[in-house]
């Protein structure tokens, strides 16, 4: 399998960002990684070992960020306003500086997002905030409101706007609800061990879309599916042969 390790200076961020990427050719993968976590677990905790098979065909290329979590929802220290600033500094660092870089490397301007449990946070944020980006989006275990890091602060755009949970609702424009319908969301909770929040943020965002009328694939596994990467390592590959079987990776 092909393996990089890259990095670059990120003026957004004002620092070094390392990212890995595995494979040699196919759709552009961008991960983001869970609570505070590096490039490098992605594939630490088995998830590249899971979808190898779609690599090597050369199907999919993975693209692993590493985390500013705790420079953003993850500093107790800061604010809730600072956190949201802080956070607005990595989505533009994804947005303006990696991003154009995958996509010219892939030589496509569409990129699939997937993460998991924080990561999956990010991965549902930025599809619904970036739809002409991210056409096909797949967030495990994530959670899907912002209250579950700023606390009950919450009289700040900046903190609401990345907020699925509040401001999906009343999200009306056109140009959003039109890409929303083209593109694939799969959403997806296991029902086992520290699962419980993730559950039930997952059950309100399911609400939201069918209220909305947006197409959507939200799955519900069982109680032996725990809050883990075991779980989410068979996760990604049931949903990445699932696409495959639907020609979506091509």
């Amino acid at each position: 399998m092909h393996f990089e390790q890259r990095s670059f200076y990120s003026n957004q961020l004002e620092k070094e960002m390392p990212f890995n990427i595995y494979g040699h050719a196919g759709k552009a993968v961008l991960v983001f990684p869970s609570s505070g976590g590096s490039q490098n677990e992605y594939a630490d905790f088995g998830m590249i070992a899971s979808c190898s098979s779609f690599i090597e065909e050369g199907l999919l290329r993975f693209y692993t960020a590493a985390s500013y979590d705790n420079e953003s929802w993850l500093a107790n220290n800061k604010s809730p306003h600072e956190m949201a600033e802080a956070h607005r500094r990595y989505e533009n660092y994804i947005i303006q500086e990696l991003i154009p870089l995958i996509t010219y490397e892939t030589n496509s301007p569409h990129v699939i997002a997937t993460g998991c449990s924080m990561g999956g946070f990010h991965t549902m944020n930025f599809a619904l905030k970036h739809p002409d980006i991210f056409t096909t989006a797949i967030a495990l275990s994530g959670v899907y409101d912002i209250r579950f890091f700023t606390g009950d602060y919450y009289n700040d755009l900046a903190i609401y706007f990345n907020s699925p949970i509040d401001y999906l609702p009343s999200l009306e424009d056109p140009w959003f609800i039109d890409r929303y319908r083209q593109n694939t969301y799969i959403t997806c909770v296991g029902q086992g061990d520290w699962e419980l929040p993730h559950l039930l943020q997952t059950q309100n965002l399911q609400q939201i879309f069918e209220e909305k009328e947006l197409p959507a694939w939200f799955d519900y596994w069982g109680e032996d599916s725990a809050h883990d990467w075991e779980w989410w390592s068979k996760q990604i590959a049931y949903f990445m042969n699932e696409l495959n079987k639907q020609k979506a990776l091509i």
